[in-house]
């Protein structure tokens, strides 16, 4: 069977491009796919000097170009998902699968503070725990801890994936991605995104709770989109339930 177009896919903040692992056979029966390391996070380049806005877009949309990717479906995850957005509103998606994208808020609510302080927390805690990573994650307990803020399951994950993602978390540049993310305005052109658009969200995200971090997305930017509620699920839903998610990915691309 000949594959559609290529599938971009991008993770979220302190993630790591392997945050695809489970969902990429089934990916790959259908599309070329190509999981890209963001800025300043492992694998991925470093981050400039000068820090903006587009700073993620412009590296994504860089890469394709390097790659002679003229447009893709794109599927991001927190972070990655208000990028691929962002990339849409440049003319570069063919289609939108964006689980619970990042810069949703209302005005007004300042949650978005209190996520990035967890966020920090989190970053020092990994460091701290990195060492004795092998220990962690060798009792359930200590992989239900590991995965508390991003997944509701976690037995099917690999340790060797939490592991590595757990490695990659404490090689992120987080104080300076957090630093800048306390002034950001994170405006969406959403008026310029033309192709297709699905919102995937699950219920018991812990970092972006739905409803409250999808407000901008619902009621302003993207309220015609198709929109997904997951029920029972957490904030990286390609970890969590990655059947689930990779039907939701291939149904849309299509």
């Amino acid at each position: 069977m000949a594959l559609s177009a290529p599938l971009v896919c991008l993770h979220g903040f302190m993630d790591t491009a392997r945050t695809w692992d489970l969902v990429l056979p089934a990916l790959e029966r259908r599309h070329e796919v190509v999981a890209l390391a963001l800025p300043g996070h492992a694998g991925g380049p470093a981050l400039p000097c000068e820090l903006g806005e587009a700073v993620m877009a412009d590296a994504v949309e860089a890469a394709m170009d390097e790659a002679g990717i003229d447009d893709a479906a794109i599927v991001g995850n927190s972070l990655g998902g208000f990028v691929a957005l962002q990339l849409a509103a440049r003319g570069r998606a063919r289609s939108v699968v964006a689980f619970a994208p990042a810069g949703g808020w209302a005005a007004g609510d300042s949650s978005w503070r209190e996520l990035l302080a967890l966020q920090s927390s989190i970053h020092e805690a990994a460091k701290a725990a990195a060492p004795h990573a092998s220990a962690i994650l060798s009792t359930s307990d200590g992989r239900r801890r590991a995965t508390r803020h991003i997944t509701e399951r976690f037995e099917h994950i690999p340790v060797e994936l939490l592991a590595h993602q757990l490695l990659g978390l404490t090689t992120c540049d987080a104080a300076r991605l957090i630093e800048y993310a306390a002034s950001a305005s994170w405006e969406l052109d959403a008026a310029r995104i033309a192709c297709p658009v699905r919102l995937v969200w699950g219920t018991e995200d812990r970092l972006l709770p739905w409803p409250s971090a999808a407000a901008r997305f619902r009621r302003e930017w993207l309220p015609q989109a198709d929109w997904v509620e997951l029920e029972g699920v957490g904030h990286c839903p390609q970890l969590d339930v990655p059947v689930e998610a990779a039907q939701l990915i291939l149904g849309f691309t299509g």
